[in-house]
């Protein structure tokens, strides 16, 4: 099968691109740190899809820095948001006969009880800094879903060159002692290695399957309790206790909501429909 990753240079990517090669896929990789096209340029778009003639188009364009800021995330994702909306349209255009697997986010359902299915709503009524994200996301999945696509809807990633990563933010921040537990930590994060990211678009490729799917790991988990294990984990400082009125003078709104109101995902339907299991079953299992 001819397969075309878009964003075949990013965390996921570069797991999935060696992955598809080993089962017998032909590959086109796309990057733009490649010296693929601009997925913003729609002719240049169009011209390099149409020459690779692929019969499955797999849909990772992010362009997400390696550190964020809570109080500037619409500016810091502004480029994932016009890769999500323009990027995705100039795909669709470019193969309009083949297969589209895109990549979403399982921490974007609205807050709620319990763990969300695919059919919980999304967070449309997310902090104001954060709404532009949610737009995009929303089209990046109609557009996906209309061309009788499938969307997986990963968790927060971790693995190799994640945030996660030895030397990524998220792990520099708690070894700093600069993550604290908001609040309560009431936000319960639904994880997924790069690696699991990968084989659940493997796995989708044998099986005509549309819609929306959660791929995450088997173990969500509250940040009050996570961020303390990993902290020990790794021989960290003990998170601090911060109170919800005093970080959003620090983090904003958003930031406050990330660390207090995110809501775990359901695996089940990605287990059943594509066969899929996660190699890497909890964060904790696997961090250093």
């Amino acid at each position: 099968m001819r397969v075309l990753v878009a964003g075949a240079s990013g965390v996921i990517g570069r797991q999935l691109v060696p992955l598809l090669t080993a089962v017998g896929h032909e590959v086109t990789a796309m990057s733009r740190s490649t010296g693929g096209p601009d997925m913003l340029d729609r002719a240049a778009t169009v011209e390099a899809v149409r020459r690779a003639a692929p019969d499955v188009v797999v849909n990772m364009l992010t362009a997400i820095p390696k550190t964020l800021n809570p109080r500037r995330i619409a500016q810091d994702f502004e480029p994932t948001n016009r890769l999500r909306t323009e990027g995705t349209r100039n795909l669709i255009a470019a193969a309009p006969d083949a297969r589209h697997i895109a990549q979403s986010v399982a921490f974007a359902y609205a807050p709620g009880e319990g763990l969300a299915d695919e059919d919980a709503p999304l967070w449309l009524e997310a902090p104001r800094q954060f709404t532009p994200n949610m737009r995009a996301l929303v089209d990046l999945e109609r557009m996906t879903m209309e061309a009788g696509g499938l969307v997986l809807r990963y968790g927060h990633l971790t693995g190799p060159g994640s945030i996660y990563d030895q030397d990524g933010s998220t792990t520099q921040a708690v070894l700093a002692g600069k993550m604290p537990i908001v609040g309560g930590g009431g936000s319960v994060f639904s994880f997924t290695h790069a690696h699991d990211a990968a084989t659940a678009v493997v796995a989708a490729l044998d099986r005509n399957v549309t819609g929306a799917l959660n791929v995450v790991d088997d173990t969500p988990m509250a940040l009050s309790d996570w961020l303390p294990a990993f902290a020990r984990k790794i021989g960290a400082p003990a998170p601090k206790r911060v109170p919800a009125f005093a970080a959003r003078l620090a983090v904003g709104e958003f930031g406050v909501a990330y660390m207090t109101r995110l809501r775990g995902a359901d695996n089940s339907r990605a287990r059943l429909r594509l066969n899929w299991r996660p190699r890497h079953a909890s964060f904790l299992d696997d961090a250093e």
